[in-house]
């Protein structure tokens, strides 16, 4: 878990005086994206370069009324969280990650699969809607966006 907790922090968009990890990450809104993992529906992909380090991630969890997450659309609507390394971006690695993601979800059975992201992080929201995710609605500081199959 310990890679993909790090990814979990870099992917939570905060541009000035972000939290250390261990805070972020175990505070009640964070903490449900990665405790206990190994559930019903917990994806994860992570993508390795040439030299076997790992420089990305893109998982996936279900929620539901009790405990949503940022990009909560319903229960049966898994919600996807990615990040890269920053040496490794602009090389296509998250964009493969997604298609791989979203072929997984495909795979399992899923109608759609949703996520958050912050409108200020204008190259990811670029990529989701080049991708085909559609916003669905804008909540405090970030948009929800899913991606139907």
């Amino acid at each position: 878990m310990g890679f993909l907790t790090d990814m979990l922090y870099e992917s939570i968009h905060i541009p000035d005086n972000k939290p250390q990890k261990e805070v972020l990450i175990n505070t009640p809104n964070f903490k449900k994206y990665h405790e206990d993992w190994g559930k019903r529906g917990d994806t994860a992909l992570i993508a390795i370069n040439a030299n076997n380090q790992a420089i990305g991630a893109v998982w996936y969890r279900l929620f539901d009324e009790s405990n949503k997450g940022y990009g909560f659309i319903d229960r049966n609507t898994p919600e996807l969280g990615i990040a890269v390394r920053e040496e490794a971006r602009g090389m296509g690695v998250g964009t493969l990650l997604m298609n791989k993601i979203i072929q997984k979800a495909k795979e399992a059975g899923f109608a759609s699969i949703s996520l958050s992201v912050d409108p200020e992080n204008t190259n990811a929201v670029h990529v989701y809607r080049k991708l085909g995710f559609k916003d669905v609605e804008v909540v405090g500081t970030s948009i929800t966006m899913v991606y139907r199959f």
